[in-house]
């Protein structure tokens, strides 16, 4: 088995390695270096955020990678650091010291923008300096008011097997409309109530037109909402994604291109297009081909091509994950648990690593470590982790705690915008279970309506009628009110 370095005296010397060359050179000394990864709330890495460093006599600017990094040697001395990214509300440190030779780990979590000013980076080669403003570097919600609620859906919560948040799809829309559009339709009720019936249908109808977001981007790219798979575009580019009111992040890949993530405002729905640069760096080639063939079930190949990726680039959080996925699926949960303290290692709050680590453990029956991973899962994801929501009910349901089971899949279908028809498949078993005709009957057509030809149909299309008929007797038994 591979060893890994993963304690922090190997985690700085890396850093001062890296950047030692690019502050010599610089500063004709040995420089300090600065470095830490950017997260969204969700805990997913931000790529291509700016972080600024200035003082009195310097002024850097870098950029995050691939996997949310930000790396800078600097001359001694006491800087002020902005990072942000568009969309996001930047974060500032201030008396920042900086020491030769030594190294600062700073890790942050931008939170998501509203409706906000512009926060502008001048152009001058010095602190101080002003001229004409470029490119905005985020942003700026506390500034500026939210718009009306007429001009949009309200703030709300988002993320992910997949992840629609905290919603219950069926009852969204009516709580989004009580807190904005109601409003104003009691108003105009009190004035003239002749019309006031006329309201209600009118803003029902203009919902659902106004959550759906249609990407256009790379043909055959998936799409991801707030770590949801969403599908895929088709052979033009296009592919409509109905939303949830508040915030999301989208996520976009696409084979031979560089992969995009962007944060939606609340108020963003309709055409939206996402531009992809090919890319030809190998370490993400092999990983997107890694990618492709465990998706397909190659997890052989998909191992062969994790490794390559790791090998071109070892610190890469989502290779690690991966190949913790493919060694799991080869039995090999030794392995895949190693890979998943590497990857956490590269990526101290990573939500998807617990919810894998949790799946492995109950495989081992070692539910209490299970649960203890996908607890962890969720706290770190802020409760918005379907995976772990599934793998607790799973874990609840060989438990015999069918209660709590239930609880725990309907969490996950709240997230999982109905993406996951099986999730339905394991509500309507427990709820079986728990003698509760009515709503395992009600669980069990979901599932037919999104996988009318699913390997469960069958089944569950011969015992439905029976279930109805066990409701109906249910229902006959109850002792009148």
């Amino acid at each position: 088995m591979r060893r890994r370095f993963t304690g922090t005296t190997f985690f700085i010397a890396a850093a001062l390695f890296a950047a030692t060359a690019a502050g010599q050179s610089a500063d004709g000394a040995n420089a300090g270096v600065v470095k830490g990864t950017l997260f969204d709330p969700n805990g997913a890495v931000i790529v291509g955020a700016r972080v600024l460093l200035e003082s009195r006599a310097e002024r850097r600017e870098v950029s995050t990678d691939e996997e949310g990094v930000y790396v800078a040697a600097l001359p001694e001395g006491t800087y002020t650091l902005t990072a942000a990214a568009p969309g996001f509300c930047p974060v500032q440190e201030t008396r920042l010291r900086v020491e030769p030779g030594a190294a600062r780990t700073l890790d942050f979590t931008l939170k998501v923008a509203g409706i906000a000013g512009i926060l502008y980076v001048t152009g001058g080669k010095h602190a101080g300096e002003r001229d004409e403003l470029r490119e905005p570097l985020a942003d700026v919600p506390c500034t500026v008011k939210e718009p009306p609620a007429s001009n949009g859906p309200g703030p709300s919560t988002h993320f992910s097997l997949a992840s629609a948040q905290r919603r219950k799809p069926p009852t969204a829309p009516a709580k989004s409309s009580t807190k904005t559009a109601a409003k104003p339709a009691t108003k105009t009720a009190a004035k003239t109530p002749a019309k006031a019936p006329a309201k209600p249908p009118t803003q029902t109808a203009a919902k659902p037109s106004s959550a759906v977001l249609n990407v256009s981007t790379q043909p055959g790219a998936a799409v991801w909402v707030d770590e949801v798979l969403r599908g895929a575009a088709d052979a033009e580019g296009k592919l409509s994604v109905k939303l949830t009111p508040g915030r999301h992040t989208l996520r976009v890949r696409a084979k031979g291109f560089a992969e995009r993530t962007l944060a939606l405002l609340p108020t963003q729905r309709g055409a939206l297009s996402v531009v992809l640069t090919q890319t030809t760096d190998e370490a993400e080639l092999a990983f997107q081909q890694a990618e492709e063939a465990r998706e397909k079930g190659s997890n052989a190949a998909a191992v062969e091509s994790y490794r390559q990726a790791l090998k071109l680039r070892p610190r890469f959080a989502a290779a690690h994950l991966g190949l913790a996925r493919a060694l799991e699926s080869q039995g090999d949960t030794d392995g895949a648990l190693e890979e998943l303290k590497a990857a956490r290692a590269d990526r101290p709050v990573y939500p998807e690593s617990w919810a894998v680590e949790g799946r492995i453990q109950r495989t081992l029956a070692d539910y209490d470590a299970a649960l203890a991973a996908f607890a962890r899962s969720l706290r770190e994801a802020r409760g918005f982790q379907p995976e772990a929501h599934t793998g607790a009910g799973l874990v609840y349901e060989e438990q015999g705690r069918y209660d709590a089971a239930v609880e725990s899949f309907k969490k996950a279908l709240a997230q999982l915008s109905d993406t996951e028809p099986v999730v339905y498949e394991l509500l309507g078993r427990d709820l079986e279970k728990l003698e509760r005709w009515k709503e395992a009957v009600a669980a069990y057509e979901k599932y037919l309506e999104l996988a009318p030809e699913g390997p469960q149909a069958s089944a569950i299309n011969s015992i439905i009628d029976q279930l109805r008929r066990q409701a109906a007797e249910a229902e006959q038994q109850q002792p009148p009110n």
